[in-house]
């Protein structure tokens, strides 16, 4: 906001109100193409233009436009809780042993959410006809991911309780690691901006045996899960040109906004 004083605040008003009505009439098309317009002709006639890096916290997408989620929405909320309450004990079970190795707690309980609807209703298996999806996750909520595999009977309580203590040949490793479980991780994400740099060329890869009709990997995802705290890294966003240039249009960021980093809070970066 500029320090303009406004002496006819009734006639601001009127504009607002005004713009406020075209947006109940008419929707959100027009009032969008109506502001072109205004800023159009304000450009032309030399007018300096507002300008802000940072914005609210406004879904880009308004409630009543937003698809119904198919399932059973009671049932995936109670075992999303059961998933973070273990992913939680696991982190806080490694801090008590000697080293206080710990781990990672409000990463994945401020993403849970994002994760369990992609399980369950965006991930795509390998029994899908399109073949399935590639997704890395984020290195620090690897205790979400294997909480989840026990509820599941993949993973033993042993295991959990095993958490980044891996000398004893049963447990598990502390970020997404596919040398030291090549049977459960796919892809590394840790350090902190190797995972968007790799999913970029991944899908990079992908498109590439699309087009030379190797492959056909048009039904197939590229999910990224990063946070806002990793986006500040100069890998994360390193290749991003390269995924516009190319149209990588099956590759998909899905960035947790929780302000949080782990040396205090995300430095804004929009």
């Amino acid at each position: 906001m500029t320090d303009f004083v406004d002496n006819d605040p009734q006639e601001t008003q009127e504009w607002l109100d005004a713009l406020e009505s075209i947006i109940e009439v008419e929707g959100g098309e027009k009032a969008h193409h109506i502001l072109e317009k205004l800023i159009d002709m304000a450009r032309r006639s030399g007018v300096n233009l507002p300008y802000s890096s940072n914005t609210a916290y406004v879904n880009t997408i308004p409630v009543d436009q937003q698809q119904r989620i198919t399932g059973d929405q009671d049932i995936e909320h109670k075992i999303r809780s059961y998933i973070r309450w273990n992913a939680m004990a696991m982190v806080t079970k490694a801090n008590l042993k000697p080293g206080a190795v710990g781990g990672h707690i409000a990463s994945f309980a401020s993403s849970a959410t994002m994760y369990d609807v992609g399980f369950n209703h965006f991930f795509k298996g390998d029994n899908h006809g399109n073949g399935a999806d590639l997704v890395f996750f984020q290195g620090h909520i690897a205790p979400g991911i294997y909480a989840r595999s026990f509820l599941e009977g993949r993973l033993t309580e042993e295991q959990l309780n095993n958490f980044r203590f891996e000398s004893s040949g049963n447990g598990l490793s502390s970020y997404p690691h596919p040398w030291l479980m090549p049977d459960y991780w796919q892809f590394p994400t840790v350090s902190m901006g190797l995972g968007p740099i790799l999913a970029i060329y991944q899908e990079r890869f992908m498109k590439y045996m699309e087009h030379s009709e190797t492959q056909d990997t048009a039904g197939r995802n590229v999910w990224a899960y990063l946070g806002d705290g990793e986006m500040d890294e100069p890998e994360s966003l390193g290749a991003i040109t390269l995924a516009g240039r190319e149209k990588l249009d099956n590759l998909t960021f899905v960035i947790n906004c929780n302000l949080q980093r782990l040396d205090g809070p995300v430095r804004g970066n929009g």
